[in-house]
């Protein structure tokens, strides 16, 4: 929290800055400062900001010089370092080279600063070696305990040395105040130089001699206003005069100073009379004063501080010294200049540099040698000699350093499919990218590179992606594993040509397992191995081993259904492939031996739980309240030669036997202590059989009725005779009309029992008759013309069971006429059984009146015939 808070208020303090400084001052309409990081020029004046350009985001460095720091100086010396200032940032804007500085937004002006903007800056010289004025409180934490490599301060002085070479060969221009100060550091490592407030031009442009002017020290003006007297020639005192060679003088103080912890050789604090006065003591300059420079360089330092000008080598002669022939600052220098280069030139060198990159300090390879590798990306024909590089590079760098420097530029390359040997590199470093990429990048980066290298026709660069891919199985998603991954791996071992592609594929999914589900494996991985159409013992082998994963992991597991029906089938045959030999025969049967005791004992368990069930729900009581109650006990059956033969085999439900349910108390609770406990549905079960069972018990008990016996039939006398004799009688003295409801002479029957004639299966025909013995008991009622039978009579108003059948009127006959008058008289009983024609009629037609017909004497006397 601390350093948050510190963070934060160093950020507020800088904007509170800008704002008081920048706002009128047209730089920031284009540039965004963003933390104050160093100082440079003359006093360490100008103030150096990070920021970046608004429109392209690109990096800058803001130098801003705030005219309030004059506000103590006479107005004459402020004017003169104002107008000093403004010349050299003009003469600056206007060189072009290597090792200058390279301004990116000229010089803008405002009431309360000067400011301009530069290509990306660490540091001023100055600020390295020490100096803190106009920094930032604290420094910035780059600069602690920064110290620079012997191979930076090689080609550093290269630099500056090419530089100087530059301005006085070419431009024909003395710097004249060669410093720490002027001497800025970019964000690469590269020296340039800066500070162009005092030089001197050439003045004749005529003659091939060039001529500058000499400029007097002025002891009234400002000490910062003029050059520093402490890396100023001698002769600027001695002879008042000043050459290239002065700048060169100016050189050798400065590696001086590199090789003393920043000190000169002499500290005039602005004193002119000091100046002079050391300036007389160089003519016999100690080498004990040199012993801090290195071996190589003294030599040269010496000559260079040298008080006769003419002595000291020029800046061509300076670098081309033996010194800077050294492994380190020729790849450097060979890294700026490549642009130079053609690609077969190029390829060497690239070819050769792994050796150097391992000699070179970490720091000088990410910030020296990755950005001008990284400028070569653009050309993809070079991209497979400078990736290596990169990469090698990239093994000493921390996750923040390969994040923030290698990363970014990596991103395209990744991408690129042409030439193939871009994915043949990734893949031989992809354990490198994978530790150092965060897991973000490597889903949306790194997994689609892997994608296409999995579709790529290159049998290495398969392999090499196959053999890498379970490393991060773990950070790859469940959809991308389900949907890209998989089905990108089944396809190339279906359809690729080569055994070891092939058999990689298997490894690779072998591997992945223990990220998958059980589901996944089941529906996607087991599926896919029978379609596999190579049946050489490798691949058997990794398909024997996938299925030995998915059997025994402890998160996967095998159905035994998939078992049974789809891999043993499928394992069989492969058992008699004639190329296995006998270890890979006997790996294959131990897996088949397996899943088929799996098999066994997980069906034996389900049925054994079935038949468990079964028999409780056979238990169930049939009586518990009353044990003594007769009981339904089915009778064994005899057991045939077909039972003997299925005993056993638990087909006995089967083939009829042994299905009674136990009804006793004891046999339920024999049942119940077979198994500790039942389930919540089978004592549900048995309550609601229990409950049955008490209803059929709380019934009566049914008992088989004796039939009645028949009551002794009451002997009656044939009248027949009789009754007929009179009724002839009666027809022969007396000839009434016959009809329904008349008498015969005074006598007879009324309503006497007439025939019935049941009609047939069709309504309107009664030709066909039945014959049926009617001997049931029929009653005559009080009713005229009634009676009742235990047989329901068709015709007639007749009753079954003290019911009448039908509700029609009274049917009558042409016989009841010749019935007497006196035989009126009602008979209870009629016990003679009679022959009586039925005539069938549909039980949906009601029986129709029938009219009386008057019978003539013929009729009468066939019928009684």
């Amino acid at each position: 929290m601390d350093v948050l808070n510190k963070f934060c208020s160093t950020v507020s303090s800088t904007v509170s800055q800008l704002s008081g400084v920048l706002p009128g001052n047209p730089v920031t309409r284009e540039f965004e400062a963003t933390c104050h990081i160093a100082s440079a020029g003359p006093g360490l004046l100008w103030k150096i900001y990070r920021g970046y350009k608004k429109s392209t985001k690109q990096e800058a460095a803001i130098f801003v010089f705030e005219k309030r720091q004059l506000e103590k100086w006479p107005r004459g010396d402020r004017e003169a370092m104002l107008e000093t200032l403004r010349r050299g940032v003009s003469q600056l804007t206007r060189l072009r080279h290597p090792q200058i500085l390279i301004v990116q937004h000229p010089l803008e002006e405002s009431r309360e600063s000067l400011a301009f903007a530069t290509e990306p800056v660490f540091a001023s010289l100055a600020n390295i070696l020490g100096s803190t004025e106009n920094m930032p409180s604290p420094p910035p934490s780059q600069l602690k305990n920064y110290k620079l490599y012997e191979v930076e301060i090689k080609y550093g002085l290269l630099q500056v040395g090419e530089g100087l070479a530059f301005l006085h060969s070419d431009v024909k221009l003395l710097h004249h105040n060669i410093c720490p100060e002027v001497i800025i550091v970019n964000q690469q490592g590269a020296w340039k130089i800066f500070g162009f407030d005092f030089c001197i031009h050439n003045h004749n442009t005529q003659d091939s001699q060039p001529y500058w002017p000499f400029v007097e020290y002025s002891p009234t003006l400002h000490p910062m206003a003029q050059p520093c007297l402490d890396y100023l020639a001698p002769e600027y005192a001695l002879t008042l005069s000043h050459s290239p060679a002065s700048d060169m003088f100016s050189l050798g103080m400065l590696i001086l100073a590199l090789h003393n912890s920043g000190q000169p050789l002499y500290n005039n604090s602005g004193d002119w009379s000091s100046y002079k006065r050391n300036a007389c003591e160089l003519k016999q300059l100690p080498t004990s004063r040199l012993q801090c420079v290195t071996e190589g360089l003294r030599e040269f330092v010496k000559m260079m501080l040298n008080v006769t000008p003419e002595l000291r080598p020029d800046a061509h002669q300076f670098s081309k010294i033996e010194f800077f022939e050294d492994v380190g600052v020729k790849t450097l220098n060979y890294l700026d200049s490549l642009f130079q280069w053609d690609n077969l030139q190029k390829s060497q060198f690239y070819k050769g540099l792994p050796q150097i990159i391992q000699n070179l300090p970490h720091r000088v390879c990410i910030y020296r040698v990755l950005p001008c590798l990284m400028k070569e990306f653009v050309n993809p024909t070079m991209v497979p000699f400078v990736l290596p590089n990169v990469l090698l590079v990239s093994e000493n760098c921390s996750k923040d350093e390969f994040t923030q420097h290698v990363l970014p530029h990596l991103k395209p390359v990744m991408k690129m499919q042409d030439p193939i040997q871009i994915l043949l590199i990734f893949m031989q470093k992809m354990e490198l990218l994978l530790k150092l990429t965060p897991a973000e990048e490597i889903k949306t980066d790194v997994l689609p590179m892997l994608y296409r290298a999995l579709e790529s026709d290159a049998q290495q660069i398969q392999e090499l992606c196959l053999s890498v891919l379970p490393t991060f199985a773990g950070l790859i998603d469940y959809p991308a594993m389900k949907n890209a991954l998989l089905p990108r791996i089944k396809r190339l071992c279906i359809a690729t040509s080569y055994i070891s592609v092939r058999v990689n594929c298997l490894v690779c999914v072998g591997k992945l397992l223990e990220h998958l589900d059980k589901w996944l494996v089941l529906d996607e991985v087991l599926p896919f191995l029978p379609q596999i159409p190579s049946r050489e013992p490798a691949v058997l082998m990794g398909i024997l081993g996938i299925y030995k994963l998915a059997l025994t992991h402890k998160k996967l597991g095998i159905t035994k259904e998939l078992m049974a029906t789809k891999i043993l089938p499928f394992l069989m045959p492969l058992s008699i492939e004639n190329g296995l030999t006998l270890n890979q025969f006997n790996a294959l049967m131990t897996v088949i031996k397996e899943m088929v005791s799996r098999v066994e004992g997980e069906h034996r368990t389900k049925l054994e739980q079935l038949n468990s069930i079964q028999q409780e729900s056979k238990s169930v009581p049939m009586n518990l309240t009353n044990n003594n109650s007769p009981q339904l006990v089915s009778a064994p059956q005899p057991q045939t030669e077909l039972d003997q033969m299925f005993s056993g085999l638990g087909l006995d439900n089967f083939m009829g036997g042994n299905n009674t349910i136990p009804t006793s108390k004891s046999q339920i609770n024999g049942n119940a202590n077979s198994n500790t406990s039942l389930s919540l549905q089978e004592k549900q079960r048995f309550a609601r059989q229990q409950e049955a069972q008490q209803r059929l018990q709380a019934q009566p008990v049914l008992n088989p009725l004796t039939p009645a016996q028949n009551k002794p039939q009451i002997q009656v006398k044939d009248l027949t005779a009789t009754l007929v004799e009179n009724n002839l009688n009666q027809i022969k003295y007396s000839r009434p009309s016959i009809s329904t409801g008349e008498t015969v002479g005074g006598t007879g029957w009324q309503n006497a029992v007439t025939p019935s004639f049941k009609p047939a299966a069709s309504p309107q025909s009664f030709g066909a008759f039945q014959t049926a013995p009617v001997a049931s008991q029929w009653q005559w009622q009080s009713s005229p013309g009634t009676f009742t039978s235990s047989q329901q009579p068709v015709l007639g108003s007749m009753v079954t069971n003290n019911q009448p059948v039908f509700p029609s009127p009274h049917q009558t006959s042409s016989l009841d006429s010749l019935l007497p008058t006196a035989a009126k008289i009602p008979m209870n009983r009629m016990q003679t059984p009679i022959q009586q024609p039925l005539m069938t009629m549909s039980p949906f037609q009601q029986p129709q009146q029938q009219s009386t017909k008057a019978l003539s004497s013929s009729e009468i006397n066939d019928f009684l015939s």
